[in-house]
Parts: structure tokens; sequence; C-alpha cells
């Protein structure tokens, strides 16, 4: 079945979350008991449902209102352009406090190179030379840094991606034997989507 997509899906993103939807993915509609409308991932369902949010078509009430929640920013590009946080968006405590440090710091790198020329040029590989694996590995260190290694059998490449920097995706690696890549460049925590996307493989709730 073919997906006929709207500008409006471009920009879409979680409302518990905060990550920036990949264009055809599904989401849910709940309202936050504000009046307001919010895209939810499937990974933020139980959250959802937890805050007391109201699916839609549901025929009840929001259980839980405003006070009971704060706003919390949480690190994605999508929210990110100029920093701010999603006006109409609150996250959900039980995915805070899921998240480490470090996963957090796995998808805004993902998100930042998904929004990076980069993404068209592993798809274009991917055309050619098929499924990719890819590895998302947060270095130590004041700056916060993520080394994003998309590897075929045949070939790899690398990007550093600086969180904070104004250029923030660099290609600072590339070679054709997995074997010449360090072991902990190859513990594989994310998907290649067709469209050159990464997607970081974090368990659900």
């Amino acid at each position: 079945m073919n997906i006929i997509l709207g500008r409006q899906d471009v920009a879409r993103a979680c409302g518990v979350c905060h990550r920036t939807l990949l264009l055809g993915e599904r989401s849910v509609r709940y309202s936050s008991g504000r009046g307001d409308w919010l895209d939810v991932c499937p990974l933020c369902l139980e959250a959802a449902n937890g805050q007391g949010w109201v699916r839609e078509g549901s025929p009840t009430t929001p259980l839980i209102g405003e006070s009971s929640r704060r706003r919390r920013r949480f690190p994605s590009i999508g929210l990110l352009d100029g920093r701010q946080a999603h006006p109409e968006a609150h996250a959900a405590e039980p995915i805070l406090r899921r998240l480490s440090r470090a996963e957090r710091e796995i998808v805004e790198a993902a998100e930042l190179f998904n929004a990076s020329p980069y993404r068209r040029t592993v798809a274009g590989i991917a055309r050619s030379l098929g499924d990719a694996q890819v590895s998302l590995l947060p270095l130590s260190g004041t700056n916060p840094e993520v080394v994003a290694t998309v590897a075929w059998d045949i070939s790899w490449y690398q990007y550093r991606v600086a969180l904070d920097a104004a250029q923030a995706v660099k290609l600072a690696e590339r070679g054709y034997e997995l074997d010449e890549l360090d072991e902990r460049f190859r513990q594989w925590n994310a998907f290649l989507e067709a469209d050159g996307r990464i997607t970081p493989d974090i368990p659900k709730l």
C-alpha cells in the first residue's frame, strides 16, 4: 500500500520523547488535557497512557492535569532548531528516567546525522551494497561527541558527530575491511533506513 505524505508529516515529533518521526512512521494521536493533540510514537504509547493522556477517539477525559507534569527538554534534533524545546510537548518522566545520558546522546547524534548531507551519501551506497550495519558510540570528554560507523562487508564510513558544534557532522575515516575497525566501533546498535536515516536500537519500556 502506498502512503501519501503531506508537508505536515515532515516535521512531526513524538509528544512524549520528542523524537522527530520518520517519514511514513506510524503514530497515534493523543490529547494531554490542554486542548492540544500530539503524535505519539509506538515506543511511547505506554508512557502516554500512564500519564493519563486520552487517545484520539476515546470517550474518556484526561486523568492527569497540567500541574502534575513538568515541561522537560529532550535532546532530539527535530526539536533543536535553535535548541528550542517543543512548546506543546511534555516528556513523560518514565522515558526520561529510562534513557541514560549515553542513550540520549545517541538519539541526538542520529538526528543530527539524519539532517546532514551524509544521509543521502550512505543511502546511495546502500542502494549498491545492500543493508548496512550501524554503530553509534559516545566518546568521553568535556565536549559531547558521538562516532557513527556505517559498514558493509567491503566498505565502511565513520563520522564524528559533535553535539554542540556549528558543523555537527564530519567524515572522519573510511576503509574497506571490517577488521580495520576497533572492536568498540563494531557494537552494532542502530539501523540504516532505506533513505539513509539512522535509527538507534533503543529497548522499549
